[in-house]
């Protein structure tokens, strides 16, 4: 396309879910409801393993980094979705759009590597236990916690200067919630080739390496658990690791519904309807699912009411 067909792009135009208008209130109550819900469980995690000297252990450091990755996504996406449903549609500025999609894509790549390093703590607690507290010290941990985080802000800042440098052109407006990577590669009349193969070539150490890793560790750890001789020690064992998986089926299922399985013929609606379950819902489950089925959290939790009340 020639330079003087190419509109200099200052602000976007998100409709967001244009057929809940007629819903407005009740809309913005529930995501009210959802992000305050959001908030208290993710920080209630938070405070409760820094609070408790039981709870300081290395899974329960991981699990504060993907409570803080969960925090760090629902506010990249939810006040931005309660102006848009205020005004029927929302517009956010070029460099607000940029600033959006990134932090977005970096919450989701840290919850890949942190999801990963969780998977070899529990292979480390379940195939090695006895060598677990060796190797799994406090230094590995963190050193895990700070590259994890490292890696997912350095690697998707090269995609998002990327995308950043691309001319955009009309129409300015994004059906959808909120600046999301395919419809922004929509709107772009510049040659997305490079982009697209440097997205496909981050891929593979941010998702499909760890993915790999993942199913690896449990592939070890399910065998672990068949072997062991009495059914009380195979359901203690497997609940160690429940909850944990249970998160990783939740989260790389979205993901591939909406990034890997093809999208031609799925409407609009379906892709956000997917695009909001692993944005806004899986946060908000994500600390319910470690609490109700974790006894440590519980008592930890029991104390510090107690500690507050009394």
């Amino acid at each position: 396309m020639q330079e003087s067909n190419i509109t200099s792009i200052t602000e976007f135009i998100l409709l967001g879910f244009q057929s809940l208008q007629c819903f407005k209130a009740i809309s913005l109550l529930i995501l009210l409801v959802i992000y305050s819900m959001t908030l208290c469980g993710n920080l209630l995690i938070i405070t409760l393993v820094f609070y408790s000297k039981n709870l300081q252990t290395p899974m329960y450091l991981f699990l504060t980094q993907l409570s803080t990755s969960d925090i760090m996504l629902t506010t990249a996406i939810i006040p931005n979705m309660l102006y848009t449903i205020v005004n029927e549609v929302g517009t956010i500025s070029f460099v607000g759009c940029i600033t959006q999609f990134y932090f977005f894509a970096v919450t989701e790549c840290s919850e890949c590597l942190l999801l990963t390093v969780m998977s070899y703590d529990r292979y480390l607690a379940i195939c090695n236990p006895l060598r677990y507290n060796c190797i799994m010290d406090s230094a590995l941990c963190i050193k895990l916690i700070i590259i994890s985080w490292l890696i997912s802000f350095s690697l998707l800042l090269i995609d998002t200067v990327t995308l950043g440098l691309l001319h955009f052109c009309g129409p300015l407006i994004i059906d959808h919630f909120f600046c999301d990577y395919p419809p922004l590669l929509e709107r772009s009349c510049s040659d997305t080739n490079v982009l697209q193969l440097e997205v496909i070539f981050l891929s593979f150490p941010v998702l499909i390496l760890p993915f790999i890793l993942i199913i690896v560790s449990y592939v070890y750890i399910i065998q672990v658990i068949l072997r062991l001789p009495s059914f009380t020690e195979r359901q203690k064992s497997f609940s160690a690791c429940s909850s944990h998986l249970t998160t990783v089926s939740i989260f790389y299922t979205t993901l591939f519904c909406i990034y890997v399985l093809p999208t031609r013929g799925q409407s609009q609606s379906i892709s956000k309807v997917l695009s909001l379950f692993y944005t806004v819902v899986t946060p908000l489950i994500n600390p319910i699912i470690y609490s109700l089925r974790n006894k440590d959290m519980k008592k930890a939790f029991e104390k510090y009411i107690c500690k507050i009340v009394l």
